[in-house]
C-alpha cells in the first residue's frame, strides 16, 4: 500500500494538469528504506509527448546524486496519461527500473475527474496497490474523543440555624 500525504498528491495532480496535453513526470523522494514519500520533485518530460514520458538524462543524474547525498531514494515515480486511464502501458512496465518504487499514475483525460492509481512493477509484472491519502491537517494520533469536565455542584454543608 502506498501511504502519501494529500499535499503531495495535490502537487502531482497540479503538475499533471499544468503539463497537459503532454505527459508529466516526476519523483517523490523519501529517506532510504523508509517507504515514506516526503519530497515532491517535478521533472521535465524530455520527450514532450502526449503518449510517452522520459526523464531528461542530465536532470535525472543530478537528482539521483542529490538523493544519494541526502540518503534518499525514489519512493514514488509518477507520470500522467492524458487520454487513457491511469494504468501502466506495456512501455511503462518495460521501462520501470526501480522495483522498490511505487509507480503512481494520474489520468488527466477528464478535466473534471482526477484518477490516481498506484502500482508495483517488478520484472514487467504490474500489480495494483491501494493508495492511502493522509491528510496532514488531521493528526491520526490526536485525541479523537473528548473528556467533558464536570461543573461542581454547590453544596452547602452548613446547617441552617433556624432552631
Amino acid at each position: 500500500m502506498l501511504s502519501i500525504d494529500r499535499s503531495i498528491i495535490d502537487a502531482i495532480v497540479a503538475h499533471a494538469r499544468r503539463d497537459h496535453p503532454d505527459e508529466a513526470c516526476g519523483v517523490v523522494a523519501g529517506a532510504a528504506g523508509s517507504d515514506k514519500p516526503a519530497r515532491h520533485i517535478p521533472m521535465e518530460n524530455a520527450a514532450r509527448s502526449m503518449t510517452f514520458y522520459e526523464f531528461d538524462s542530465m536532470e535525472q543524474l543530478r537528482l539521483w546524486r542529490e538523493m544519494d547525498d541526502r540518503d534518499e531514494e525514489p519512493v514514488v515515480i509518477y507520470h500522467s496519461h492524458t487520454a487513457t486511464e491511469a494504468y501502466p502501458s506495456r512501455t511503462d512496465a518495460a521501462i520501470a527500473g526501480w522495483p522498490e518504487a511505487h509507480y503512481l499514475l494520474v489520468s488527466t483525460r477528464d478535466p473534471q475527474v482526477t484518477e490516481i492509481r498506484s502500482f508495483r512493477i517488478v520484472d514487467g509484472v504490474v500489480t495494483e496497490e491501494p493508495v492511502n491519502v493522509i491528510d496532514a491537517d488531521v493528526d491520526p494520533h490526536a485525541v479523537q474523543s473528548y473528556l467533558f469536565g464536570q461543573t461542581p455542584t454547590t453544596v452547602d454543608y452548613e446547617c441552617s440555624s433556624g432552631h
